[in-house]
């Protein structure tokens, strides 16, 4: 198999969309999104089940800081807390601005939020060179590969490591160690690792020494930026039995990427390498890209979903999550239905297959 893939060398505007339920509802095998198909971590919704939605949560999430300080072993004065992700992702952006950084440098296939941020601040978006905000992810998404150990020269004054998929990491080793990793500001976001996206909730830990940044990207949050069940799913992200769960899920999902690549490759597709839970993968089809939209808009129809790479930077390609043996085989029949139709000569005044 030919796993090379050439590389942009800019960032380009994203084409927009994102996995998950769409205006058709909730696809039935949804290869969309990188959450954990093992889930939802059944630990964690209990949790959720039981936190009590009738009041405000502490404003200054005292037990909740601490707790997560605890459990990766750090001050609780270095732990910030964000409603999201992408919520992070403005304010930190914004607060460059704040600083006067000139730029921000994001991987040349990323998280389409990174360069929305930017660009929404004004601030040009580059993939090398100096900037005052860089960002990095291992792993990576969409690739689901490990942080090239050469992006973190030059250095950047603020360089955030996005640890979305670190709990999913299936092969392979972190690229920073503990050092390393004291020294960059690290996001997480366990409802991917706990099958439970549609909570959102997140963390992020400070490097040392950066308590006048962090005292900064206070003032820019919003008062309660987490929720009573943003609450219960970080507190249930550090207990003991659900880090077990998450354990086990692992195995199972490694079992499950071996075979969905092996019934991939069985289909002339092409699976790129990857570390995590998640892959992109190039399509056999008799027109190449021209051909993808209407396989995509076949599979939607037979509820399965994929997630179009073009908004990566990756046109041709689609990324794909580890997704159980029965989903594997409604994609495997899909594709097969989509190249039996693409291939019988259109008869007259027949519709194009959707």
């Amino acid at each position: 198999m030919n796993h090379s893939l050439p590389l942009a060398t800019s960032v380009t505007a994203p084409a927009g969309g994102h996995g998950g339920p769409d205006a058709l509802g909730v696809p039935q095998h949804d290869f969309s999104t990188n959450s954990n198909a093992c889930g939802p971590c059944p630990q964690a919704v209990a949790a959720l089940q039981a936190c009590d939605p009738g009041h405000y949560p502490d404003p200054t999430y005292t037990a909740l800081r601490a707790q997560l300080a605890d459990f990766h072993g750090v001050a609780a004065s270095r732990l910030l807390l964000a409603g999201s992700a992408s919520e992070f992702i403005f304010r930190v952006t914004a607060w460059t601005a704040q600083q006067g950084g000139q730029a921000v440098q994001v991987p040349a296939h990323a998280y389409g939020d990174y360069a929305q941020a930017a660009r929404a601040w004004g601030l040009p978006v580059v993939t090398a060179g100096p900037a005052g905000l860089q960002w990095l992810a291992d792993p990576s998404s969409p690739l689901g590969q490990t942080l090239d150990a050469d992006s973190l020269q030059p250095p950047a004054p603020v360089r955030v490591l996005d640890c979305a998929y670190a709990p999913l990491r299936l092969s392979g080793h972190p690229a920073l160690d503990a050092t390393a990793r004291d020294a960059v500001w690290q996001m997480w976001t366990p409802n991917k690792a706990l099958g439970l996206t549609g909570v959102r909730a997140a963390y992020v830990i400070a490097p040392l020494g950066a308590q006048a940044a962090v005292a900064g990207l206070e003032r820019l949050c919003a008062s309660w930026p987490l929720g009573a069940h943003g609450v219960a799913l970080l507190q249930a992200w550090v207990q003991p039995a659900v880090q077990d769960w998450l354990a086990q899920s692992l195995c199972t999902l490694r079992t499950w990427k071996t075979r969905q690549v092996d019934l991939l490759d069985s289909l002339g597709w092409t699976c790129l390498p990857s570390e995590s839970n998640f892959f992109c993968a190039r399509p056999a089809l008799a027109r190449g890209a021209d051909d993808l939209g209407a396989l995509l808009a076949h599979l939607r129809g037979q509820g399965i979903k994929l997630r179009d790479a073009t908004s990566f930077g990756l046109p041709g390609l689609v990324r794909v999550s580890v997704q159980p043996p029965p989903s594997q085989d409604a994609l495997a029949a899909g594709v097969a239905q989509y190249s039996l139709h693409s291939a019988r000569p259109q008869l007259p005044g027949e519709r194009p297959c959707t």
